[in-house]
Parts: C-alpha cells; sequence; structure tokens
C-alpha cells in the first residue's frame, strides 16, 4: 500500500479514512463513509482488494509515506481505535510493548509490580531489550511502583506507560 493510491481512495476526517471512490468488493459501502470496522481487539481494519491492514497504519501512510521497515505504529494513548494521525507515531516492537497498560491478571493495581511470598515484599521489575530488570522490593506497593515509575522514565522515556 502506497501513499499516493491512499489518496485515490481516502480522505482523512477526523482521525478516520473515509471512502472518496465506490467500493466495488463491498456491498452497501458508499462514498463518505467511513471505511472499514472495528475487530475483536478494538482496532479500525479496513478491507482493500481482499486484503485486511489495520487503519492506523494507512493512516500513517496516507499522511507520512511509507512505514520504515522493523518499525510499527503505537498509538500514544494506547486506545486502537484513535487513529487520528497526532495520536500515531513509528515505534520499534520493543517501545510499542513499553506503552502497553498493565496485564489484565496483574492483582496488585500497578504496572510492573507483584507480591513476593518469600521475602515479603512487593517486588517492582521492567522488561527492557528483552530482558527483565529486577528493580528492588519495597515495603509498599506504592515504594514500588514510584521505583518502577523512574525505571520506566529511564529505559522508556517517551514511551514509557504508567497503567
Amino acid at each position: 500500500m502506497n501513499k499516493e493510491l491512499l489518496h485515490e481512495m481516502f480522505e482523512y476526517k477526523d482521525g478516520n479514512l473515509v471512502w472518496k471512490i465506490k467500493n466495488k468488493n463491498a456491498h452497501g459501502i458508499n462514498i463518505g463513509d467511513v471505511a472499514g470496522c472495528i475487530d475483536s481487539k478494538g482496532y479500525r481494519v479496513i478491507k482493500i482488494n481482499k486484503k485486511m491492514y489495520k487503519a492506523h497504519r494507512l493512516t500513517w501512510i496516507y499522511h507520512n509515506g511509507d512505514i520504515e521497515d522493523g518499525l510499527c505504529i503505537d498509538h500514544i494513548d494506547r486506545n486502537p481505535s484513535n487513529n487520528k494521525i497526532e495520536n500515531l507515531r513509528p515505534a520499534t516492537r520493543s517501545q510499542n510493548g513499553s506503552n502497553a497498560t498493565k496485564c489484565k491478571n496483574n492483582t496488585s493495581g500497578y504496572k510492573g509490580i507483584s507480591w513476593h511470598k518469600r521475602s515479603k515484599k512487593w517486588m517492582a521489575r521492567i522488561g527492557h531489550n528483552n530482558k527483565l530488570i529486577n528493580i528492588g522490593g519495597f515495603i509498599t506497593k506504592e515504594e514500588a511502583y514510584a521505583a518502577y515509575c523512574e525505571a520506566a522514565k529511564k529505559y522508556h522515556g517517551d514511551y514509557a506507560c504508567w497503567e
């Protein structure tokens, strides 16, 4: 997919790609309709020539051209359906993962924090360069989380996510 083709097919309006042409392969879709639908993970996907594309990638290409090899497109606010261009940025897979929220099975309420039964302390850990870094053990989970936040700033910079 390239920028020129996307400009022929779509207009960009308020974070959405809107059809400029009649899509021959899609019945009931008209010029002016927002392209695509939301998938099970919350991403808007668009079918073009029988192939599915994620709208955030198409939006990036529409505005900036090709995505550099090895990079993905990150949603700054972590909302997979917010495809406003100001909410998108190129990222490595590691940076994209750094900008992820806490896991659904998290029981501490804080990203990067877990209870260590043997030491009876709250442990803070962070991933960086495919390694898990032990930040340390703390009496309170709030102390552990403060240490995690400092490490996130150090290791992940603008891609750090506190949630």
